[in-house]
């Protein structure tokens, strides 16, 4: 099985550099180059092997999470990041334990390797993986989601990403740095005001969930006094989108979810923030942009809304497309297309007190309706209802989005 533990990098890598040194004849005194040197470089050597090996002998990846007590939301959100490719690859690979640079041992991230390597044990047909340990584990590192009561899928998607961006962290050890005081009057091109500001992002943050998850997200604020513009960047990991009232057969896109995220803001004196150059509150407007895509586009329909006295949900039937999702009229003016595919929906039936999740997904055989242990083909005109909760988009083949 690949990514198995009984594979000893170290004594591999050992054995190589005897092996070398041998078959070239250099004498340890002599060898102007240090063991460890010697050793980083074969594990690069390795690690690059790795990448060039055939694809890894995978099974379908039809396979079921055994309900261990009101742990729907995490089975169904676990199926959806079973099926981003990039992410179970490097997960059965353990390309992280070469990564790493924390000294902590990455417990979460080898409970959650080893629940998708039960998913797409080749050598297995059939069965349904119990994810208690990795629960257990979750539960330790967010003690919020302890108990059987009932959770949220998305929250529970946010915490996970982070706690296992923590451990596999590439740069873990990096201070935070005081923000930089603030320019005043200094007009930069947007472009690298954000390149910037991503920049000192991956200084401190970057893994490979940053790689798969991390956007970056521009906040424009136009000041109606003295017409100065300011903008902030703020990394996310998903869109969370509101949704909009029903105009027509209680229906309505993700297109118009997306249109009033992105609207602009009317904000009063007592709403806004200070205006740089006015330094005091005034009138003026707001509006998000997506300044840079990420590989993998997570969007949250956000259902349930928030009044003083209670929680609704929201059961309108968001339509969205199966591919070719364009995010360009939605980020930098001259991005052009940015085409993403859907793979994976997380989807919740019931009330705000009262709910069950589940997951459909897309292989190279289709999609697969995955309701804890119990999997099932699904066609693709069952997938828009009124249930999608969660949304799991990568982008195209075809799909190259200016940087900006």
């Amino acid at each position: 099985m690949p990514g198995a533990d009984g594979v000893n990098e170290e004594g591999s890598c050992k054995a190589l550099c005897r092996n070398l040194v041998s078959q070239k004849d250099l004498q340890r005194e002599a060898a102007d180059i240090s063991q460890s040197v010697l050793y980083t470089s074969l594990m690069g050597l390795l690690l690059v092997a790795d990448n060039e090996k055939e694809q890894l002998p995978l099974g379908s990846g039809r396979c079921g999470l055994r309900n261990i007590g009101n742990t729907c939301f995490l089975n169904a959100i676990v199926q959806c990041l079973s099926h981003t490719g990039k992410l179970r690859d490097y997960c059965l690979l353990k390309s992280f334990r070469h990564e790493k640079f924390s000294k902590e041992e990455a417990r979460l991230t080898e409970a959650f390797s080893q629940v998708l390597s039960g998913l797409w044990d080749a050598k297995e047909a059939d069965m349904v993986v119990n994810p208690r340990q990795f629960y257990n584990m979750f539960k330790d590192a967010v003690p919020c989601f302890s108990g059987y009561s009932q959770q949220d899928a998305q929250e529970f998607l946010r915490f996970l990403l982070d706690k296992l961006h923590t451990e596999i962290n590439r740069k873990p050890n990096i201070r935070r740095t005081l923000k930089d005081p603030d320019q005043k009057y200094v007009r930069f091109r947007i472009s690298e005001e954000a390149a910037a500001t991503w920049k000192k992002h991956l200084d401190r943050e970057d893994s490979r969930i940053v790689d798969l998850f991390s956007g970056q997200l521009r906040s424009s604020l136009h000041c109606s006094v003295c017409s100065h513009y300011s903008n902030t960047f703020d990394v996310f990991c998903d869109l969370s989108l509101p949704i909009p009232k029903p105009c027509f057969a209680g229906e309505v896109t993700l297109k118009e979810c997306l249109d009033l995220f992105s609207q602009e803001e009317r904000l009063d004196k007592e709403n806004s923030p200070m205006c740089e150059r006015c330094n005091r509150h005034t009138e003026s407007t707001k509006r998000l942009s997506i300044q840079r895509f990420p590989h993998v586009i997570v969007i949250h329909l956000n259902r349930f809304a928030t009044s003083r006295w209670s929680i609704s949900k929201s059961t309108v039937c968001v339509s969205f497309p199966l591919t070719h999702l364009d995010l360009g009229p939605y980020g930098p003016v001259d991005c052009g297309p940015v085409l993403y595919d859907l793979y994976a929906i997380c989807n919740h039936v019931g009330t705000v007190n009262i709910g069950h999740y589940t997951a459909c997904c897309s292989d190279e055989n289709g999609w697969c309706y995955y309701n804890d242990s119990s999997v099932t083909p699904v066609s693709e005109n069952q997938l828009q209802t009124n249930q999608a909760y969660v949304l799991f988009y990568q982008l195209s083949n075809n799909s190259a989005p200016k940087r900006h």
